[in-house]
């Protein structure tokens, strides 16, 4: 049922920007065009990175929460440091100066650097700096780690304080939580000897896709950071799993991989350890897309049935905008109450593919 209703969606967004797919939905005159709903845009911005946290509008005002931009111009043009809001509310056709170097953020529709912060050169050209800005997904990161530490070390200093005492109810539920990880999905895959060495590594991707994606899902200031739907953090996220898997990897592992027990003339052409280092990199990509596409396509799903009901007001009118928001808001509870089911899932699908994989480069060959 989940899959059928993405599909839907998806085909829905994708016929939809095809009608319009640089100004709207409505063949409006150009005087109109520039108040026309711009579905892209909305989607694509809710859904991507951000240089700011937008809470409202006030009077056509924005009402957002600034981050920082911190980037280092090219051809030596070193560090700038200053308030998003600078570049964040320029109109079309203006740049932000600061040190004598001119900044801007192209729109979502652009080709080029679309939402990212540029720098634009003195002949018109655009280049994008070094940018190591604090932006709405990094400061997503943050919460979710500074929520991890509140939540379980003072759990942790309680036990190490009165190991034999009796827990408290908060104390049993971080205990519930870990055992639950640790009993249902490392200790299956990983040999006994080995648990103690992956479970500290095993237990936090666990917890932080866990609570990243929950925080995804409520979509006011602080939390509403698309963390997981983004591809940089999941690659990072996959790369430690390569890391553990390959660098920890026994000898067994390496030799099945580089010599395998196959017949020789197979071993004369090594067509084998060629496939087998293949699959080393292949298992790291499917958890990186795998985690990016699920979270990202949930996503797109609630914002492109919020969209429907301005498109369809644009093109039907206020009636039909009515009915529509009936069904587009029934339909988006709907899909963010199974997406808290999906948080859930995507945490356990990648903590425990990582825990087989680490596994599976742990295990000794069985003695006859």
């Amino acid at each position: 049922m989940k899959n059928v209703l993405k599909h839907i969606a998806l085909f829905l967004f994708l016929a939809l920007m095809a009608f319009a797919p640089e100004q709207g939905f409505a063949q409006e005159p150009e005087k109109e065009k520039s108040e026309e709903f711009d579905a892209k845009s909305f989607i694509f911005g809710h859904t991507g990175d951000s240089y700011c946290f937008h809470i409202t509008e006030i009077h056509g005002h924005p009402v957002c929460v600034w981050l920082p931009v911190i980037v280092k111009c090219k051809d030596g043009g070193g560090w700038h440091c200053f308030s998003s809001k600078h570049v964040c509310e320029l109109k079309e056709g203006e740049t932000f100066n600061h040190n004598g170097a001119n900044f801007y953020i192209p729109p979502i529709s652009a080709e080029r650097y679309p939402g990212k912060l540029v720098e634009v050169k003195a002949d018109g050209s655009i280049s994008r700096p070094f940018d190591i800005s604090f932006t709405k997904n990094a400061f997503g990161i943050f919460l979710v780690c500074g929520f991890m530490l509140a939540f379980f070390l003072p759990a942790a200093k309680k036990y190490k304080k009165d190991p034999m005492g009796k827990p408290t109810k908060y104390q049993g539920l971080v205990e519930w939580l870990t055992y639950m990880v640790l009993d249902g999905i490392i200790r299956p895959n990983i040999p006994e000897k080995k648990v103690k060495k992956f479970a500290p590594y095993l237990l936090t991707v666990f917890f932080f896709i866990f609570f990243a994606n929950l925080f995804g899902l409520i979509p006011f200031f602080p939390f509403s950071a698309n963390v997981t739907g983004n591809l940089s953090i999941t690659l990072v996220l996959a790369l430690m799993t390569y890391f553990f898997v390959n660098v920890f990897g026994n000898k067994h592992y390496w030799k099945d991989i580089l010599w395998p027990d196959v017949p020789i003339f197979l071993k004369a052409f090594p067509l084998m350890p060629i496939i087998e280092l293949i699959s080393t990199i292949t298992k790291p990509f499917a958890l990186m897309v795998r985690l990016f596409a699920n979270i990202l396509a949930g996503h797109i799903i609630i914002m492109v049935l919020m969209a429907l009901i301005f498109i369809i007001s644009g093109m039907y009118g206020a009636g039909m905008g009515g009915a529509m928001s009936v069904v587009s808001i029934f339909m988006t509870i709907f899909m963010t109450a199974l997406e808290l089911l999906v948080a859930y899932i995507q945490a356990y699908v990648f903590t425990i593919l990582s825990s087989l994989f680490i596994g599976m480069a742990q295990h000794e060959p069985e003695h006859e």
